[in-house]
Order: structure tokens, then C-alpha cells, then sequence
């Protein structure tokens, strides 16, 4: 008995874990007047946690950005872009490899329109929600403004209300009683046919009132907003850490290291007070600090906000600027020339210093940036560069840890001089962390190339990995004094340190060499595009994926085809893109079914392909042991007639290849997320629990052979 009570346990925990809600989301829409016969056009949006919608300004090749798209655009004039009320939080995608706005809780879309009759316009919002495990398919919901000259603010809220417009229904409830969702998400706007729009469950739906309220008054939208804050927070204490890093590297370039024992001398002379002279010196931090907070300051004012950030991010003119000025310190480092700034800056400072006090010390802090900045230069601009794409806080905090890491030694050796005598004589060595610093920023300036190519044409994953092979390789070859620039000394012998740096360089250039082969970089993969579908890939040499259908034991006519045109799989595995025909081939084979419920605009999903089925364990699997299907949920490509159908869950026409896989997903799993993962018998029964989003690779292994097993007994 106790073990039938386990198992029914789990079945009810495995139930509501997979019960979804069919929209997250709570739409309201109004118009408020603006004067002169223009109105603003008001999309505001209640997301419950943990999903968020994402930005209305997004990059190519990304995610689905929130948009609103007009039945007809006669009687109206658009004023302007549509504005995004609410800040997105941009943050780094893995899925898609770019940055992306994302907004939890509560998004607010505003669109100013001019009208010079009364006219009622209408259409369809589109939106994409997910959360850190799932993305549900694309959604559509209708709306509807009546707009008269003249109106009023209450008279325009009126009409927004007689219109009927309603925000999505709750269908959560639903979900937890283990009852089939009430409607499934339909794609794509095909004229007056309205099979198209989402809809939420019937009698869940709430007036545009009750929706205003529930937005004015929940506290679900700051705990969501809450939640996304908390990756932001990880991400702007990371970058912290990386300008700290820089900072204490700053101090090893030639230009500062030799000043540290020359200013602490400075503070130690004219003065038998060592007190005061730990003071002064103390001031002389706190101002080297200050000057370099300043700069992040005036980053973080000329910030605008997501759009601008996207704009740095994916726009092709300033990341070919943001290129250049990388190649630039890059080239400054190796020494064909010095960024120096000008004369009268350095000696004005100089002679403040030459004052005393306090305004001396802040004065030779002052002198001290300026003398550096040939060195410092390079390094606070790629910081300022990679900074001014984020969140607004992001260049004062970097600029803050470079800054505190570049002051503490110079006021530690002014408070206690007796450190400088532990302190290595200059050298070539300086010369030399300049220069590798030289091959770090040109390799870095790669990821500004990137966005120039979105398609990847030319600037592809295989183009940066043979450059960064060359310039780690190179960067080798340097500490082992094989290669020299302008400024280097002789090198009559290598030291430990550096033979040790020379090995680590060269195991980075071996490293990026197997990429090009097949290996995942799965460290690097942030900053690389994603594979070309025809690169050579050395891990699948050996395996069956090559072979044709009739070597891996597989009948002829169990070969795919239907929508092969229209979609590919990843490492060279053999998928079907139709239900039937996939059951059909399970049928003829006896193998079992690897369901794979996916979307071309799923992060997840993205996610999932490159850190779990780039496991050879997993591919193995999924190549030899089972008959794959991938069913896409977010394709609007519409089928011949004769394959559409009337859903049985919310009586439409299902008329594309994203409909009917998301209507099949519901009906039989209770939920629309992606991804999903189903393991069948050859005959179609369900044999295991589905699974959903799961990095760990050992535990969605144990579950693949867990499957496996009860399918073939």
C-alpha cells in the first residue's frame, strides 16, 4: 500500500508541476487624451511570477518583441514611436547570445495617435512570456479603441470600457484541478479570421476597471519585479569584480607601477608629522577614486535608458566604433603609439600639487591620472564601453572597483613606507603586461564585430575562433621571446612566471582550436556566435548521424519528410517534424519516441541544445535509441487545407504547424510550455514523467535511460 501511495503522490505532484497557466498575463487597454485631437493608446499589462514579457525594442534574430499590430491604419496617424513606459531590464540571453529587455510584474506600452474624425481602431497585441525554465508559444490579444474628437479623458475611458476590452483570464485554477485549459494559443493574423488571437478561459475574463486596479494595487508585480532585479544585481557585482581586476592590472603597465614608490616619497618629504602625512596620503586615494567615480557618473547621466542600450548592443555603428577604439588600445598597448593627453592638463596639475595640503594631495592625484592615462586610457574605456550598454549603475560601480583597486597600494605604502622595499624593480616585465594586455583587448574587440553580421555570414563562430587561436597563439610565442615589439628589452632567459603564462596561452589557442572542430567552449560560448549548420564537426566522425537511414538499421521509407525544408536539428540528428509521420516510423521500427515540444524563439530551448544534447551521452541516445520528433510551436506556416482540424478544446480551426502542435501539447499534457520532453513506446503510450527545462546533464540522462527502459520492457 505504501508504495501505491508513493506513486500516486507523485503523480498528483507531477501533475500540478506540469499544470501551467494557459497566459500569465492580464491585458488592459484604454486611450487618454493628449489635446488637439491626439490620444495616447495605453497597453498596459499585469505578468504573474515568475514570467516576464519581453522589450518592444529587441535585436534581430532575437526573441518576440511586444508589439501591437493595427487591423487598418486609416483615420489615424501615428505621432511618434511606440514608448515603452516601464524600463526593460537588458541582461545577457544564453539562449540567444545577445543582450535582451525583459520586463516582470508589470509592462506599460504607450502609442500617441492623431485623429481628425471619430474612428475606432483595432487589432492585436503580440507578446512572448517566459520564465527561467519555460517559454510559452507567442500570444495575440485583441483590442479596441473608440476615439471622437474632442473627447474627454472620461469620455475616452468610457468608450475604451463599452468596447468590451478585457484583460486574459486566469486560467491557473484550471490547471490545478487537473482540468484541460479551456483555450490553446492560435498564430498569425490572416484577415478577418480571428482564429489568431489567444484567448483565455471563458467566464475568467475581468473588465478593464478590475485590471486597473488589480495593476494599481498588486504587490505580485513587485515581487516579480523583484525577482528579475536579482539577475541584474549578479551581473553589475560581477562587472564590479572585472574593473576591480582591471584596476590592480592597471598597476603592473609601465606607466603607473614606477609612480608608486615616487608619489608615496612625495608624501613622506617636507613633513616630520607622520600622521599628517598618512592623512595627506589618504586624501591622495580618496581623490584618485573620486576622479575615476566622476567618470562613471557622467556615463551613467548620458545613459537613456533600454532603447539605447539595444542600440549599442545590436546597432552596426557604434559597435563598429566601439571596434576601432578596441583595435586602437589594442595597437597602443604593442607600442606604435602613446594615447597622451594634453600638455597643459598634466602641468597645470602638476603645479597644484606643488601647493601642499589638502589641495596638494588632490592635486597629485590629479597629476598622477593624467601621467597614466597612456596605460589607463585603454582599459577605463573598454570598461566604459562594455558599461554603457547596461543598467545605469553599472559605470559608476565598475568605475569605482577600478578605481579602488588602483588607489590601494599607493595609499597602504604611504600609510606604511616600509612596504616598498618588498616591492619588484621596474623593468621589461611592465612592457610586457602591457603588451598581453594589447592581445586580451583585440581579442575581446571581436564581440563588436558581431553584431555588423547578424546572420553570421562572415563574422561566424569559426572566423572569431581562428582569430583568437592566432592572437593566443601569438600571445605565446611573445612570452617565450619569439616575438618582439618596439619597446621590449632582451630576454636572455625565461623566468618560471612567464613559462607559465607562455603554457596557459598556449593551452587557450589549443582550446579554441578544438572549437573549430566540434568542441562546445561552453565558457566561451557567450561571446561566440552559435555553429554553422556545414562546419566540420569532429565529435560526430564516428557516430551514425552521418550514416544514411538504411545504416542505422532504419527501413527506407522511414525517412523524413514533411517540413524538412523548414527546419534542421542540431549535431547532425535525424529528426521528424510531423507527428504522424514520426509515430508511423516508431511503428514500422519498435523504437521508442522522443517527443520535443521546441520553438524557434524559446531561450530555453537554445539553452538546452547547447549545454545538455552537446552531451555525446545524450546524443548517443537520441541518434540510436529513439525516433525524435520535434514539434515547433511558435511557426505560423500554414498547412494544405485538408490538414486542418477543429480543436476539441476550444472549437477552432487549427489551420498551422504552430497551432496544431500547441493544441496537441495541451490536450495531452495539460500545459503549452516549452521546452517539453515526452518519452513514448513505440505504440504511443506515455512511459515516464515529461520533463521540462533540466542543465544538469546527468540527471536528464538518468531520465532518458529511465524512459528507455520502460519503453522497450
Amino acid at each position: 500500500m505504501s508504495k501505491i501511495a508513493t506513486i500516486f503522490t507523485g503523480l498528483i505532484l507531477a501533475v500540478a508541476a506540469l499544470a501551467q497557466p494557459i497566459d500569465p498575463v492580464n491585458w488592459n487597454f484604454r486611450a487618454e487624451p493628449a489635446g488637439n485631437n491626439t490620444f495616447e493608446l495605453v497597453f498596459e499589462a499585469k505578468i504573474d511570477p515568475p514570467w516576464h514579457l519581453y522589450s518592444s525594442n529587441l535585436p534581430e534574430n532575437g526573441p518576440i518583441p511586444t508589439r501591437p499590430h493595427y487591423t487598418s491604419e486609416d483615420g489615424f496617424e501615428h505621432i511618434g514611436e511606440l514608448v515603452e513606459v516601464i524600463p526593460a531590464k537588458v541582461k545577457f540571453d544564453e539562449g540567444f547570445r545577445m543582450d535582451v529587455g525583459t520586463l516582470a510584474g508589470r509592462a506599460e506600452f504607450r502609442q500617441t495617435v492623431k485623429i481628425n474624425s471619430p474612428v475606432t481602431i483595432t487589432g492585436e497585441i503580440e507578446y512572448q512570456v517566459c520564465d527561467d525554465s519555460n517559454c510559452l508559444p507567442p500570444a495575440y490579444k485583441e483590442f479596441s479603441f473608440t476615439l471622437n474628437v474632442g473627447a474627454t479623458a472620461a469620455a475616452a475611458s468610457n468608450a475604451a470600457e463599452d468596447a468590451g476590452q478585457t484583460g486574459a483570464g486566469d486560467a491557473a485554477t484550471a490547471a490545478s484541478a487537473n482540468k484541460a485549459p479551456a483555450a490553446a494559443f492560435d498564430f498569425g493574423a490572416e484577415g478577418e479570421d480571428k482564429d489568431a488571437t489567444a484567448n483565455a478561459a471563458s467566464g475568467q475574463a475581468v473588465t478593464d476597471a478590475t485590471n486597473a486596479s488589480e495593476l494599481s494595487q498588486s504587490e505580485d508585480a513587485d515581487t516579480a519585479a523583484f525577482a528579475g532585479q536579482q539577475g541584474d544585481e549578479k551581473s553589475i557585482w560581477r562587472f564590479f569584480w572585472i574593473a576591480f581586476g582591471a584596476g590592480l592590472l592597471a598597476l603592473l603597465t609601465p606607466c603607473v607601477f614606477p609612480m608608486i614608490p615616487m608619489t608615496v616619497s612625495f608624501f613622506m618629504q617636507g613633513s616630520e608629522n607622520r600622521a599628517r602625512s598618512v592623512f595627506r596620503g589618504s586624501v591622495f586615494g580618496f581623490s584618485i577614486i573620486a576622479i575615476y567615480t566622476l567618470l562613471g557618473v557622467i556615463v551613467s547621466l548620458t545613459n537613456l535608458g533600454p532603447d539605447a542600450a539595444n542600440a549599442l548592443s545590436t546597432h552596426w555603428i557604434p559597435n563598429l566604433i566601439f571596434f576601432l577604439l578596441f583595435v586602437l588600445f589594442a595597437f597602443s598597448f604593442f607600442g606604435m603609439f602613446e594615447l597622451v593627453l594634453p600638455s597643459k592638463w598634466v602641468n597645470k596639475a602638476d603645479q597644484g600639487a606643488d601647493k601642499g595640503g589638502i589641495a596638494g594631495a588632490f592635486f597629485m592625484a590629479l597629476t598622477t591620472v593624467l601621467v597614466s592615462f597612456s596605460c589607463t586610457g585603454p582599459i577605463v574605456g573598454a570598461l566604459l564601453v562594455e558599461a554603457a550598454g547596461g543598467l545605469a549603475l553599472k559605470p559608476i560601480l565598475g568605475m569605482f572597483g577600478f578605481a579602488l583597486a588602483f588607489a590601494i597600494p599607493f595609499t597602504l605604502f604611504a600609510i606604511f613606507p616600509s612596504l616598498l622595499k618588498g616591492l619588484p624593480k621596474s623593468g621589461g616585465w611592465l612592457n610586457s603586461v602591457k603588451v598581453v594586455l594589447g592581445f586580451v583587448v583585440l581579442a575581446f574587440s571581436m564581440k563588436f564585430l558581431q553584431p555588423l553580421d547578424p546572420a553570421h555570414n562572415i563574422i561566424n563562430r569559426e572566423v572569431v575562433l581562428i582569430v583568437w587561436t592566432i592572437l593566443f597563439f601569438l600571445m605565446g610565442m611573445y612570452l617565450l621571446g619569439k616575438l618582439k615589439f618596439s619597446h621590449d628589452s632582451d630576454l636572455p632567459y625565461i623566468k618560471v612566471p612567464r613559462l607559465l603564462l607562455a603554457i596557459a596561452s598556449f593551452a587557450v589557442a589549443l582550446f579554441m582550436f578544438m572549437g573549430l572542430f566540434g568542441a562546445q567552449l561552453k565558457v566561451a560560448s557567450p561571446l561566440l556566435p552559435p555553429k554553422s549548420p556545414g562546419w566540420i564537426d569532429m565529435t560526430q566522425v564516428h557516430s551514425q548521424a552521418a550514416l544514411p537511414a538504411t545504416a542505422q538499421n532504419l527501413p527506407e521509407e522511414c525517412t523524413p519528410v514533411k517540413h524538412t525544408d523548414e527546419f534542421h536539428t542540431q549535431y547532425g540528428l535525424t529528426s521528424f517534424y510531423d507527428l504522424e509521420e514520426g509515430l508511423a516510423c516508431a511503428e514500422k521500427t519498435g523504437k521508442p519516441v522522443f517527443i520535443d515540444f521546441t520553438g524557434r524563439f524559446c531561450s530555453n530551448c537554445k539553452k538546452m541544445e547547447a549545454s545538455v544534447w552537446s552531451d555525446p551521452t545524450v546524443q548517443s541516445m537520441l541518434r540510436n535509441d529513439f525516433i525524435l520528433i520535434s514539434l515547433y510551436t511558435d511557426v505560423n506556416k500554414k498547412l494544405p487545407e485538408e490538414e486542418w482540424y477543429t480543436s476539441e478544446i476550444d472549437g477552432k480551426v487549427k489551420k498551422t504547424i504552430g497551432q496544431q502542435n500547441v493544441d496537441y501539447e495541451i490536450s495531452m499534457f495539460k500545459t503549452n510550455t516549452v521546452p517539453l520532453y515526452v518519452i513514448m513506446d513505440s505504440e504511443g503510450n506515455v512511459v515516464n514523467q515529461p520533463r521540462g527545462t533540466d542543465l544538469d546533464v546527468t540527471s536528464y540522462t538518468a531520465w532518458m535511460k529511465e524512459g528507455l527502459t520502460l519503453a522497450t520492457r
